[in-house]
């Protein structure tokens, strides 16, 4: 699917399908989200420019690549995004970390913004927006769009499953915003969640109902 990369790696298919399992512990759940969650960040920042730079070995001096360009910024959206935040942190120590509260209306789906705090000069920044889910598409589109309003352009979009229907709506509304993930699910049910899914990732990640 164009715009959109499906990490297939074993590693990451096998702890999705332990965090598919219903009777996986809150425990276990959070630690498998932040496993998964740096195998999805290495995919993810695969693409980072690289610059030659001077390095002395034990040796001699020799020219070696490093990290240029734009400065990272991880974005997890609360309060599921968190659950995803200290795996890919762990893989980025450097990064920059941009807060963003939004939840989904239960009745009408929309999404509600409580919460923004973001680093300056998100201008010159790369930007991935974390979230375990991409569902309807409601929350991750306006997380995008207030990222945006505060400056940001260069985008991308990491979480954990997917489903045509939360691709369709992110990349309409924001075509330039690449998705990772680790797979897409069949499709929405009436409530909104993916199915067959992982169940509600918040509720699981903290033991609330």
């Amino acid at each position: 699917m164009k715009g959109v990369t499906v990490v297939d790696h074993p590693l990451v298919q096998h702890k999705l399908t332990r965090l598919r399992d219903k009777d996986t512990s809150t425990k276990t759940f959070r630690e498998i989200m932040r496993e998964i969650s740096t195998l999805l960040c290495y995919e993810a920042t695969r693409t980072l420019a690289l610059e030659n730079s001077p390095v002395e070995t034990p040796f001699e001096t020799t020219s070696a690549p490093q990290i240029a360009g734009k400065k990272l910024v991880f974005a997890p959206i609360l309060r599921a995004g968190e659950g995803m935040l200290e795996g890919m942190l762990s893989l980025v120590p450097s990064a920059r970390v941009a807060h963003i509260g939004l939840y989904r209306d239960p009745t009408t789906m929309v999404a509600v913004e409580y919460y923004l705090k973001t680093p300056e000069t998100m201008s010159e920044r790369q930007v991935i927006v974390i979230n375990p889910l991409l569902a309807t598409g409601g929350t991750a589109s306006a997380a995008v769009e207030r990222l945006k309003e505060q400056g940001a352009s260069d985008l991308s979009f990491v979480c954990i499953l997917t489903c045509p229907e939360g691709i369709a709506r992110l990349q309409g509304d924001h075509p330039g915003v690449h998705i990772w993930c680790a797979a897409i699910d069949r499709e929405l049910d009436a409530q909104g969640f993916i199915r067959p899914g992982i169940g509600d990732a918040g509720d699981r990640l903290y033991g609330t109902r």
